[in-house]
C-alpha cells in the first residue's frame, strides 16, 4: 500500500485542500491529511476542532483520512510507512517556500519523496487565511469551504462578537 501524508494546519480546511487530497488519491492508495498540532502561527481553531472538521470534510473522499501529529512531519510520515509528502502549490511564493521545505525534508528523510500538486484554476486563489479574513468581516465564504466548516466559522466569529 502506497501511503502519502498531506500535512498542514488546515485552519480551516478548504475546498482547495480537499481537491488536492482527492487528486493525490490517484497517485497513492491512502492519503493522510495530517493536522500539525503546533504550528508557528496563530490558529483560529484548536487541533481537536481542525481534526474534527477535517474528518467530516473528508468522510466522502475514498482513500483520504485525517490525523494529527506533533513531531517532525517526516517522522510522522515514517511512523505511518508513508512513501511521500503531498503539498499543494498556488503561487510562485508557495513554490519558493515549498522548495526550501522539501530540501529540508529530503535531508531529514531521503526515502520520503515530496510531491507538489498544482492548485486547479478554480481554487488557486483560495487560502485558509483568506477564508478566515472573509468570515471575520462578516462575509460567508460559502464557495470555499464545506458547510460544516462554514457553520464552525460562523460560530467562532459570533463568539468573538
Amino acid at each position: 500500500m502506497r501511503i502519502a501524508v498531506y500535512p498542514g494546519s488546515f485552519d480551516p480546511v478548504t475546498f482547495a485542500h480537499l481537491e488536492i487530497a482527492a487528486r493525490a488519491t490517484r497517485l497513492f492508495d491512502r492519503v493522510v491529511m495530517a493536522v500539525f498540532d503546533r504550528p508557528q502561527k496563530h490558529v483560529l481553531f484548536s487541533t481537536e476542532e481542525r481534526l474534527a472538521l477535517l474528518r467530516v470534510a473528508t468522510a466522502d473522499i475514498p482513500g483520504v483520512e485525517a490525523a494529527s501529529y506533533n513531531t517532525l512531519t517526516v517522522e510522522f510520515a515514517r511512523s505511518l510507512g508513508a512513501v511521500a509528502l503531498v503539498r499543494g502549490l498556488r503561487t510562485v511564493n508557495d513554490f519558493e517556500a515549498e522548495y526550501a521545505l522539501a530540501q529540508l525534508n529530503q535531508d531529514l528523510e531521503p526515502a520520503i519523496e515530496v510531491v507538489l500538486l498544482m492548485a486547479s484554476r478554480r481554487y488557486a486563489h483560495v487560502s485558509s487565511s483568506a477564508v478566515r479574513e472573509l468570515a471575520s468581516l462578516g462575509r460567508d465564504p460559502v464557495e470555499y469551504v464545506p458547510p460544516p466548516v462554514l457553520a464552525a466559522l460562523r460560530q467562532k466569529y459570533a463568539q468573538r462578537g
